[in-house]
């Protein structure tokens, strides 16, 4: 008999209990398995030497916040059964099964709109069938249909274990110190009010700490200017591959990634597209991309040698919109240097948005000593909450470093 109940030793909380057999077996399973194979923060290695950090080591991270955080709640009085626990721990395991490899920036390429959390959610119906209905309740939980609402909160709202552990993780691993949030006492400060889920009082500051540290974390490393290029030029070159395969064009691909260049547009994913899709990872577009380096296509492997040899093209970020004249400009430099009339294909303006604290999308509420609840930026102790629910928005401009 093999021993389910294992310890992993994790570099960001140390060792990490695997308290139910069911999540040993998921864990084992070939579509997890396959997050090894998937970077968590894409190209972020690149700008980031640390950041090799995978989907793997996400996913388990945010298991073991799911199962500190149960164990702070029942310590508070909230009933929760071993069978919630074992539920919304093998939700929160399987929020990210649905990845892609570079995951958001290829998650439309690959297969049209089908966002990651949909295709997460085909892949637990087809795990649940073959774990003989042992995953619904983590399927309820996951699509927020739990009679109790605090489950998916936990896994999905503005203050969930999946943000808390990416954050820490991610901080960790690019050495970007801002993101190092307190796990550990952000967990300790939740509760349950009215089956919601809500932060004790006393923890304002954590939270606005954290929801800061997040900020930063975004325009620092996620839209470091570089960073938002490198995911912008992925999602070209693949579109360009895509664009030239439906031409006649041969491309050498691996065969499943083959598969998904050749793949019409279609509402419904089929089982094939699916069990291609579960056998796709990073390598596959690695070895592509540089493959494509020596293609006869300009776009394509000029775009292909700025992401294999990192030689990104020039940038330069403002907070306005750039001017036609400038955008022109440039693009008339790039046709006369490469001598070709692609040059608008070169040039690029790129806009990336962040809300740090949405008010309206699952505010984070606060628990008050008397019982009652109030919102996180009303509070008269809230120091910054009032101020980071506004839009920000920056340009970046990106164009051939040889004009």
């Amino acid at each position: 008999m093999t021993n389910k109940l294992k310890i992993i030793n994790d570099p960001v909380y140390g060792f990490i209990k695997i308290p139910y057999e069911i999540l040993y077996d998921v864990i084992e399973h070939p579509f997890f398995q396959r997050l090894r194979r998937i970077s968590q923060t894409g190209l972020l290695n690149l700008i980031f030497p640390g950041a090799t950090h995978t989907r793997f080591h996400h996913a388990l991270g945010a298991m073991h916040l799911m199962f500190t955080a149960i164990e702070t709640l029942k310590l508070k009085g909230v009933e929760i059964s071993k069978t919630e626990e074992k539920s919304a721990m093998l939700a929160i395991l399987l929020h990210d099964i649905g990845h892609g490899p570079f995951s958001h920036a290829l998650e439309n390429m690959l297969m049209d709109s089908w966002h990651h959390e949909k295709l997460s959610l085909l892949l637990m119906d087809k795990l649940n069938s073959e774990l003989d209905g042992e995953l619904s309740m983590a399927i309820e939980m996951f699509k927020g249909k739990y009679h109790r609402k605090f489950f998916n909160q936990l896994i999905s709202s503005q203050l969930d274990v999946d943000r808390l552990d990416y954050l820490k993780r991610d901080s960790f691993y690019t050495g970007v110190s801002e993101g190092n949030v307190n796990t550990q006492r952000i967990i300790s400060m939740m509760n349950v009010a009215d089956d919601e889920l809500v932060i004790d009082a006393k923890g304002i500051y954590s939270i606005e700490n954290f929801l800061t540290a997040r900020m930063f974390m975004y325009w620092q490393v996620y839209y470091h200017k570089t960073s938002a290029l490198a995911e912008h030029l992925l999602v070209k070159i693949l579109s360009r591959a895509k664009t030239l395969v439906q031409q006649g064009v041969d491309l050498s691909a691996s065969e499943n990634l083959n598969y998904f260049l050749h793949r019409n547009q279609s509402a419904e994913a089929t089982d094939e597209d699916i069990a291609r899709f579960t056998e796709l990872d990073d390598t596959d577009i690695i070895q592509a991309m540089k493959n494509w380096t020596r293609h006869d296509d300009l776009l394509l492997s000029y775009l292909c040698k700025c992401v294999i040899g990192r030689s990104f093209p020039r940038t330069i970020i403002s907070s306005q919109r750039f001017s036609e004249d400038l955008i022109k400009d440039k693009i008339e430099r790039t046709n006369a240097v490469f001598n070709t009339d692609k040059g608008a294909q070169l040039v690029d303006q790129i806009s990336i948005s962040l809300l740090p604290y949405n008010t309206e999308r699952q505010p984070i509420y606060l628990l008050q000593k008397d019982g009652s609840k109030i919102s996180l930026e009303k509070s008269e102790n809230q120091i910054l909450s009032s101020a980071i629910n506004e839009l920000n928005t920056k340009y970046i401009l990106a164009f051939p470093r040889e004009i």
